[in-house]
């Protein structure tokens, strides 16, 4: 299971170990359960208010990131301009994360340890 650390700018960052079963749980899921403050509002994947930037630990790794991004993060990103049809239709030969943004609400987390970097208010 994997090591999450979360991380901002207003936080000390904080690092929790992802425990059996959490390969359904969401980041948000698991913030929520070790109160880590990702600001969010409708959880469902519709509004954005939980952009997270995410990076893999290890620099070796190629950039999965959770599991792939679901169709309603797709749209968001991308109303957001945080990715671009081009690494909309890459992402869907690759089998990659296109980018490093991510909602918390949406992005399932794989056996890979990561940094969440969330911001603050």
């Amino acid at each position: 299971m994997p090591n999450i650390t979360f991380s901002s700018p207003l936080h000390k960052d904080k690092t929790v170990y992802a425990v059996a079963g959490s390969h359904r749980k969401t980041v948000l899921e698991i913030a929520k359960e070790n109160h880590i403050p990702i600001d969010f509002s409708c959880g469902d994947g519709e509004c954005g208010t939980c952009l997270v930037r995410v990076h893999s630990i290890d620099k070796n790794q190629l950039k999965r990131m959770g599991h792939p991004l679901t169709e309603r993060e797709v749209k968001v990103l991308k109303d957001l301009g945080k990715i671009t049809q081009a690494q909309i239709d890459q992402m869907a030969i690759d089998d990659l994360m296109p980018s490093e943004w991510r909602l918390a609400c949406q992005m399932v987390v794989r056996d890979e340890d990561i940094v969440v970097h969330y911001p603050s208010r």
